[in-house]
């Protein structure tokens, strides 16, 4: 398949080291374009996100480390129904990101919130978004205005994927409103 988004962009940005790929074998039940997406171009892992990228399971024969449901439940949170077989990507800021592996669809559920956001149409999307903010966070380590740096990324993601920011809820505008506010 063909993607906007490639591999090399990825190790472009966060280099070989922080990319993880995903076995395309054992996806079953998974979107074929995601399953795609995660074997050839992969995840990336900063301080910002953090792509669950651990092949042991961490909670025990109990516990599906891979579907949110089980995961919430060890936890004693509440998980809404129609979520509980997503799976878990990682973390992005606060927020646990959840794939809908039916869909390809990405998900935020925000810390200490019930309900989650949709925040991405797909995995590639949300990489792709994930590529820019690492500009983002280089330029701004480089003194680069937060007011521009905030307009150009929201530009460029909007464009690739207007969910990112359908929700003023969501992860990426709470993040451009605090590098905006001058908090980074």
């Amino acid at each position: 398949m063909n993607f906007t988004v490639t591999s090399e962009n990825l190790i472009n940005v966060y280099g070989l080291g922080a990319v993880s790929y995903f076995p395309h074998q054992g996806a079953a039940g998974v979107e074929s374009r995601t399953a795609d997406f995660l074997s050839s171009v992969g995840l990336p892992t900063s301080d910002v996100f953090t792509s669950r990228m651990d092949v042991e399971d961490p909670y025990g024969p109990e516990v599906d480390a891979i579907t949110i449901g089980s995961r919430f439940d060890h936890y004693g949170l509440q998980c809404p129904d129609e979520s509980r077989s997503w799976w878990s990507l990682g973390y992005l800021f606060t927020s646990l990101l959840a794939l809908d592996p039916a869909s390809g669809k990405v998900y935020a559920f925000p810390e200490g919130a019930i309900e989650y956001i949709e925040l991405h149409r797909d995995v590639e999307s949300l990489v792709f978004a994930l590529i820019e903010l690492r500009k983002v966070e280089i330029d701004h380590d480089n003194g680069a205005d937060p007011e521009e740096l905030a307009a150009r990324f929201r530009e460029s993601v909007e464009t690739f994927d207007p969910t990112a920011f359908a929700d003023e809820e969501s992860q990426w505008s709470l993040s451009m409103e605090e590098l905006e506010q001058g908090i980074w």
